[in-house]
This record gives C-alpha cells, structure tokens and sequence, in this order.
C-alpha cells in the first residue's frame, strides 16, 4: 500500500476511531463499587416484576431487544468455552 492510500485510509478511519475510543471509555469499563446497590436494586426490580406478572406487559420492542441481548450473552459464553477448552464438542483429555 503506497504513502497516500495509507494517508487517505487513516483520513476516513480517525473520526469513527475517536467516536469508538469515546463510547468505550464509558461502555466498556467494569462496574465499580459504587454501582452495586444499583445492580442490586436493578435485580430486585426485575424478580419483583416477574412474581408480579407484569413482565407481560412488556413491548414487543423491548422484548425482541432483551431476547437478542440474551442470545448474545449465551453465544459468548459458547464461544468463550470453546476457546477455554480448544475444542467445539468436548473436553480434549
């Protein structure tokens, strides 16, 4: 790759990377102390709305978002034994 494509590249490449780096300083950092009692009620709130029932009152939107959120959750973990025990079936004795 020549000096001016690499120039070009980084030119269209440099705001969606800083845009990138600014939501993952805030996304991507792990819970501190100080955010557990949100989790916390956070989780009490979700098991308070599932005795309720009033979990089916939620939209169809929400709903479809929290599904895709949860398959993503359950590929990652897949993914993330796959990788732990190097192999796609089972363990490697």
């Amino acid at each position: 790759m020549s000096a001016g494509k690499l120039d070009q590249l980084w030119v269209v490449a440099k705001p969606k990377l800083l845009l990138f780096l600014k939501y993952a300083k805030v996304e991507l950092v792990p819970p501190s102390p100080l955010d557990i009692p949100k989790i916390m009620k956070d989780v009490s709130a979700g098991i308070k709305s599932f005795k309720s029932g009033s979990w089916k009152e939620t939209p169809v939107r929400e709903a479809w978002l929290n599904t895709l959120v949860t398959v993503e959750v359950f590929c990652w973990f897949y993914v993330g034994e796959c990788i732990g025990k190097r192999h796609i079936v089972g363990y490697d004795v």
